[in-house]
């Protein structure tokens, strides 16, 4: 579920730019087993020390804000789900397919069912309100922590662990993806589910998984990416950044980076077995659905309770899809409930 697919399937830009979000939006699932752990390394970052703390704050604010608005329509997770490409998707059906891309990932990864190789030791490095992590821990008896900017979440998250009779087995707390507040080599299953895409410094990010994983340990991330670019491209062309920085506005999100970029940086570490895919299609009916459930009467309603940024957002998000997606277009599903 990729933003980036592979430069030889784009054609030159059309005069309305009515499908350039179905080539961007998305996110890239990579997988990797850490053989021996590698050191931290430093890399530069890529805004100053200033603008990264104000991102970080904006990130949990407009959490703080938005979670409960997520939660009140679409439950426990808080990301994409995943389908079949070009299959035709019922509403009902959102919320499976959310479980799906849990398992799927779980699938891509080969992490083992088997009692005596499964995790046993998980964190959730951008956890929201700890869908992954109750998921995990009762499908593989595991301990699970999480981290995340966000108190809102975070005591949310404990909440629903203690209701559901998980609290011996999960936890979560206020923590940073680049400082993480675990020692070296905690957790046998480093987990981060489309997270990646607000970290400043994408090194620093990665390295920091790497330093809490376990040797023979897994780390996973599903992340949002823009595509590789071609060997005689320096940059995407200016209509994607344009695209992308909507985008980045709207969520609270430092620059992009290519599925390609965070291979080289997994590289850089002392890892092996690594793989990306690209899944972009596989999550193409998603988006239309969010749209969607931003403009039925509960999502109105339940919109109105949350803070600026959650409308602000939600309107960024319309106007990026009304500028940007084929309203007409079949494959994306959404002439039912647009019309």
């Amino acid at each position: 579920m990729s933003a980036c697919l592979r430069p030889s399937l784009l054609p030159a830009p059309p005069p309305a730019p009515t499908w350039r979000s179905s080539l961007l939006f998305g996110v890239s699932s990579f997988s990797r087993k850490l053989i021996t752990r590698a050191s931290s390394t430093t890399s530069t970052t890529t805004m100053s020390d200033a603008a990264a703390r104000e991102l970080k704050e904006g990130i949990a604010e407009f959490y703080d804000e938005s979670s409960s608005l997520w939660e009140d329509i679409w439950g426990d997770h808080m990301h994409h789900g995943f389908y079949e490409p070009d299959s035709s998707v019922s509403v009902s059906d959102h919320r499976a397919a959310q479980v799906r891309m849990i398992e799927e990932t779980l699938r891509f990864a080969g992490v083992s069912e088997d009692p005596t190789k499964r995790p046993k030791n998980v964190v959730d490095v951008g956890c929201g309100i700890g869908g992954s992590s109750r998921y995990l821990a009762k499908k593989f008896g595991a301990k699970c922590q999480g981290i995340t900017l966000s108190p809102v979440q975070a005591q949310r998250a404990n909440a629903l662990a203690a209701a559901r009779g998980l609290a011996d087995k999960v936890s979560f707390q206020v923590g940073d993806a680049l400082q993480q507040p675990f020692p070296d080599g905690q957790f046998d299953l480093v987990w981060s589910m489309e997270s990646g895409e607000h970290m400043p410094d994408k090194s620093k990010f990665v390295s920091e998984l790497a330093r809490v994983t376990a040797p023979a340990g897994t780390i996973i991330i599903v992340t949002w990416c823009h595509r590789d670019l071609a060997p005689s491209e320096e940059s995407l062309q200016p209509w994607e950044q344009e695209l992308l920085k909507k985008i980045c506005d709207a969520y609270y999100l430092p620059a992009w980076c290519s599925t390609a970029d965070y291979v080289k940086l997994l590289q850089s570490l002392s890892l092996e077995d690594i793989k990306a895919e690209d899944w972009s299609q596989n999550v193409a009916p998603f988006w239309p659905a969010v749209i969607h459930s931003a403009l039925t009467w509960k999502g109105f309603t339940s919109l109105l309770r949350t803070g600026k940024l959650s409308i602000l957002c939600c309107w960024n998000l319309y106007v990026i899809s009304y500028n940007y997606l084929d309203i007409s277009a079949k494959r994306l599903n959404i002439t039912s409930w647009i019309s």
